[in-house]
């Protein structure tokens, strides 16, 4: 697969703070990072965090202890991240939507001795703090609710503000006090089927892989990367933030995801390459047609999944779709760029150099091309991918299981070698002998035009078997109800993939990457079957003859 640029990273600069002082010296004042109406050059943002880096060390951090993260978007975020890793510590970025036995959980398990925290968010702590003894220090930054007296001294006297971090001198740590095969952070993935599980990722993983992106894409230095996803995802930091470092670009970072404000931060900050998760883009397209949808100096944007409306989605922003297909749990696997063959522009691309990609049935048997099966990785070098679940030994066999990660979703090669994405494992349906992908089912849905979002599983039915449900939420002012649904779906799929139950809803359940929850969704369904509308309950025969 072709390179589009050679970014030149010296081999002895493969940890995270040896590849800011290279960049620094690099590019000194050229701007690295906006956030609203902030900006701080690639020479500011590598001496504040060596500033941050010796208060953290002054205050008892040290190589090789867990730094836990609950901060809402903001430069402190990725300063302390870039800080934490001069010194080798782990950084351990949570969720901020966590709180009560999940916070408790996180904090727990990933055996952190610090907290770092907007102070809004710190009376959950203090909620769990009494479970939470190894946490020693806590430093505070004042997101516009401040420590109040009585919280200070429920949260005890290991309490430090930001600011007072900020005043060490910026002095250059040792460049070989950490090195590319030491964690840089643990990475957790959302537990929809149990304990969420941390991700050891070296910070070899987090250079190579940026590497990879800001070169298989082409990222140029006057590129300007946006991202309005969470810092504390995977998405935001390993195919964004760290891209644009590598590429010598800006990068710009919003608060959060907004229909409303989206195409306006992109043309007020000139963004030339943003990522959209899955529902994300559903949300875009959706938004009515402005004839201002192709003023923009946007040129990629990289879409996972890729949707059906991509092509349509290029000409009306007059850009070009990427894709990737990478996990947390591993690292990147393939790239689609902007110069592969137009009709490969469903697939997630070709495999990335050092890796290999294997498609497998359930006994780890190779699967023809063509034929779905499981997704599965191996890596040719070491410390480029995640080290396995923290703690979790079993699980990590299993997941390594026969020296291939099973990542645990479905897909298959073509005979160029490109891959496509069909489903998660686990949001497969089966229904009367045939193998259905939400996926699949949620694309052509999302083609009628009063759908908003949907989002399609399986539920068990009389026979004890899976049938097909979809929770559908509709676009403002647009109305559509069950028997048109069902109609447009049995001109537009195969008989056997048309729901069964169809539920409206004002609203659908989301994480804060915009990824819809459909375990939530299934559960509260299974729950209440015999009071969802039922296409079989209401007379209506889908069949192999159905006109």
């Amino acid at each position: 697969m072709e390179r589009l640029r050679n970014v030149e990273i010296p081999t002895e600069n493969r940890t995270l703070g040896n590849i800011l002082r290279h960049k620094a010296e690099k590019n000194g004042e050229r701007i690295f990072l906006r956030f609203l109406d902030r900006s701080y050059s690639y020479k500011a943002f590598h001496e504040i965090s060596n500033r941050l880096a010796h208060s953290l060390a002054d205050l008892g951090i040290e190589k090789g202890q867990h730094v836990a993260f609950m901060m809402d978007n903001k430069p402190e975020l990725l300063l302390l991240y870039f800080a934490l890793a001069k010194i080798g510590a782990v950084s351990v970025p949570v969720n901020t939507a966590a709180k009560g036995e999940l916070l408790a959980y996180y904090l727990i398990q990933s055996d952190c001795t610090a907290l770092i925290a907007d102070s809004s968010l710190l009376d959950r702590f203090q909620a769990v703090q009494s479970q939470c003894e190894s946490i020693g220090r806590i430093v505070a930054f004042d997101d516009g609710k401040p420590l109040d007296a009585d919280m200070r001294s429920l949260l005890g006297a290991g309490v430090v503000d930001y600011d007072v971090l900020l005043d060490a001198e910026a002095d250059e740590l040792p460049a070989d006090l950490v090195r590319n095969r030491d964690l840089a952070f643990l990475l957790y993935t959302s537990g929809t089927t149990g304990p969420s599980k941390g991700n050891m990722e070296p910070h070899e993983m987090m250079v190579s892989g940026a590497i990879d992106y800001a070169e298989y894409f082409g990222y140029q230095p006057e590129d300007v990367l946006y991202t309005c996803l969470p810092l504390f995802h995977g998405n935001a930091l390993n195919t964004c933030a760290l891209p644009a470092m590598m590429a010598d670009a800006t990068l710009v970072v919003s608060p959060r995801f907004s229909a409303r404000a989206f195409w306006q931060e992109v043309r007020d900050y000139g963004v030339t390459q943003f990522n959209l998760l899955g529902a994300m883009a559903n949300i875009l397209w959706a938004q009515p047609k402005s004839p201002l949808d192709s003023e923009n100096k946007a040129r990629m944007c990289m879409m996972v999944p890729v949707p059906d409306f991509a092509r349509e989605f290029e000409e009306r922003y007059g850009l070009k779709i990427t894709s990737v297909y990478a996990l947390t749990d591993f690292g990147g696997a393939t790239f689609l760029g902007p110069k592969h063959p137009p009709e490969k522009w469903k697939s997630a691309g070709q495999v990335r150099e050092n890796m290999t990609v294997a498609i497998m049935d359930d006994d780890d048997r190779l699967q023809p091309t063509g034929t779905p099966g499981e997704i599965c990785l191996r890596c040719d070098v070491p410390w480029m991918t995640a080290q396995g679940y923290y703690k979790k030994p079993e699980a990590t066999a299993e997941a390594r299981r026969n020296l291939w990660f099973h990542t645990g979703d479905r897909g298959y090669l073509d005979k160029d070698g490109f891959l496509y994405f069909v489903d998660r494992k686990k949001d497969a349906i089966r229904r009367r002998g045939e193998n259905i992908s939400s996926y699949e089912v949620e694309q052509i849905i999302l083609g009628h035009p009063a759908v908003e979002d949907v989002a399609a599983y399986a539920v068990n039915s009389e026979m004890s078997e899976d049938e097909v449900m979809v929770s559908v939420e509709c676009k403002e002012g647009h109305a559509l109800n069950e028997e048109e649904l069902v109609r447009y779906c049995a001109d537009n799929m195969a008989y056997f993939m048309v729901p069964r139950f169809i539920e409206f809803v004002s609203e659908l359940p989301r994480t804060m990457t915009e990824k819809v929850e459909k375990y939530k969704l299934k559960q509260n369904a299974q729950d209440r079957l015999e009071q969802i509308w039922d296409r079989e309950a209401a007379g209506i025969v889908v069949n192999r003859h159905t006109n």
